[in-house]
Order: C-alpha cells, then structure tokens, then sequence
C-alpha cells in the first residue's frame, strides 16, 4: 500500500520519506487530496523505464497536438474553406466564414 502524504508533511519529512521510497515503499504526495508526484525507490524506476515505450506517442485528443504542424498555412486555410462550403450546402444557410 502506498503512503499518502500532503505536501507540507513531505517537505517536513523529505528525508524520512526518501528513505521509505529507497527501501521499496512508494509515497505519493497530495495537494487538497489530489495526488501531485509520487517518491519511489531506484529498483522501482527502473521497471517503469523498462515498461515504458521507447518513445511514448500522444494518444487520443493529445496525438492531435501538433498534427498539422508541417501542413503549410494556405493548405489549412484551403481545407477550412471547403468545410465551410459544405456545411453550408449541407444544412442550406449562411454559415460565418470568420477565420
């Protein structure tokens, strides 16, 4: 079970805490509740740097971020334009072309 700790708590123990963390114990550190980091040992990292992907990619809404970065401008602005276009013709009134 990991031990829970508030963050007034962790800087007053750090020292105790880092000690816990290096003899296998995870601590997570929270804020109001919500947990903001956790301290665990070296054996511990270095399964999660194991597990973990060479190189981690965005899934989901963040695999978005940054797609159309090398799409030049005048392409995008082209795709808005045509979207618009058929949206309008698709519900058959004015849509605002602001953009």
């Amino acid at each position: 079970m990991d031990t829970r700790v508030g963050t007034a708590q962790a800087k007053a123990a750090l020292s105790a805490l880092i000690a816990s963390a290096a003899n296998g114990q995870r601590v997570v550190i929270e804020r109001r509740g919500k947990p903001l980091a956790a301290l665990v040992g070296m054996a511990d990292l270095e399964i999660a740097k194991r597990e973990a992907p060479a190189s981690p990619r965005p899934q989901g809404a963040l695999a978005l971020v940054g797609a159309w970065g090398e799409v030049p401008g005048e392409e995008v602005d082209s795709l808005i334009d045509e979207i618009y276009a058929q949206r309008w013709k698709d519900m058959g009134r004015s849509v605002a072309l602001e953009h």
